[in-house]
């Protein structure tokens, strides 16, 4: 089957627009025509060669679309479901059994090897071999390739083209703050990085009934978005020492922490706010071999610090909970989005790392 994807040839390279063939699913696989895909730093993470994905490639992992066509073994969905897809894990380790699937102990070569567990790949352009299965899914195309467990059905009385991002980057930051760390309510929070994850990260703090929500981040703009969102304090930290300020605002320090930027020295003042029993939970990505000091006498004395993929979340049942937030008016993160046609995502990459938009997504 003939269909467009977004191809990545070399490194740093743009995404040129290609016909492709794609395969015919298999057993356990379903194929989605796509309605929209947000785009995501891990997507240009892949692009400029920060993750070991072999080009050329087809990127995308916020796919959201309708079932086309599901292979023979499949349960899950039918042909016309609504889907919002999310990442691959193997189902049969020591983590996922406990139902922490996204810290497969498979996850890398499941998500970034550019091919099906079984090692055949899915996308070619003629005798070219097109690497896919990014994620699971490579949704930066009008058609992509998903399975059984990376499928998740919606319903269809929510706009399928604002749904991707809840497959990645809005489930890491609301799960990061409603499953990661819990947070009561009357309990405080600060969120450094206010990106489409900590905007999230923010919405759902503001779910949770958190006294004290403080939004940190440089941009000025971003931080008047996020009291919108539910933000009590903003602090620009490229104008003041952010420690101190949060300090002085919640009178000590506190109870949670998250850092979204991915970054040695946020990362650091995270931990460093901290009061005593304080937990801060780590999700900005890095490039591995990363290296951050702290006080150990800090840690030592109660305080956490927590690293957190995609927001502990099981996606077939906290993907319908952010839905159906979001019908209930609670957690309008459509709000975050800006579109763009498909032969824009160019422009739209463009944007994104100028910082003009939060979540670009890409309609199909």
């Amino acid at each position: 089957m003939e269909i467009k994807a977004a191809v990545v040839f070399k490194k740093s390279g743009k995404f040129s627009l290609e016909q492709l063939e794609i395969s015919a699913p298999n057993d356990d696989e379903v194929l989605v025509r796509i309605v929209a895909s947000g785009i995501c730093h891990t997507d240009l993470a892949g692009r400029d060669q920060h993750l070991p994905i072999p080009l050329p490639s087809v990127f995308g992992h916020e796919g959201a679309g309708v079932v086309e066509k599901v292979g023979k073994g499949v349960t899950k969905v039918k042909p016309g479901d609504h889907v919002a897809l999310s990442w691959m894990s193997c189902g049969k380790c020591s983590s996922c059994k406990a139902g922490k699937d996204s810290y497969c102990v498979n996850f890398l070569p499941l998500n970034f090897s550019g091919a099906r567990p079984d090692g055949t790949t899915t996308l070619r352009k003629g005798d070219q071999v097109i690497h896919g299965s990014f994620f699971g899914q490579s949704s930066f195309a009008n058609f992509a390739l998903a399975t059984e467990r990376n499928v998740v059905k919606v319903k269809k009385d929510v706009p399928l083209e604002i749904l991707g991002p809840l497959g990645c980057g809005v489930m890491t930051g609301a799960g990061a703050v409603m499953n990661s760390l819990q947070a009561k309510p009357g309990s405080s929070i600060a969120v450094f990085g206010i990106g489409p994850v900590g905007m999230s990260a923010v919405m759902a703090a503001h779910v949770c009934e958190c006294a004290t929500i403080i939004a940190v981040d440089i941009h000025e703009a971003r931080l008047k978005k996020a009291k919108e969102f539910g933000a009590t304090h903003t602090v620009n930290a490229s104008k003041e020492d952010p420690v101190k300020a949060i300090q002085d605002i919640t009178g000590g320090g506190p109870n949670f922490t998250l850092e979204c930027v991915g970054n040695p020295k946020v990362f650091r003042q995270t931990v460093d706010v901290l009061p005593i029993l304080g937990v801060c939970g780590l999700l900005g990505v890095v490039a591995p071999g990363t290296e951050v000091v702290l006080d150990m006498d800090k840690i030592m004395n109660g305080r956490t610090v927590k690293g957190i993929i995609e927001g502990d979340a099981v996606p077939d049942q906290f993907i319908p909970k952010l839905i159906e937030l979001y019908s209930q008016g609670r957690f309008p993160f459509d709000r975050l989005i800006t579109f763009y046609p498909f032969d824009d995502i160019e422009k739209a990459v463009e944007d994104m790392e100028k910082g003009l938009v939060i979540k670009p997504v890409l309609r199909l």
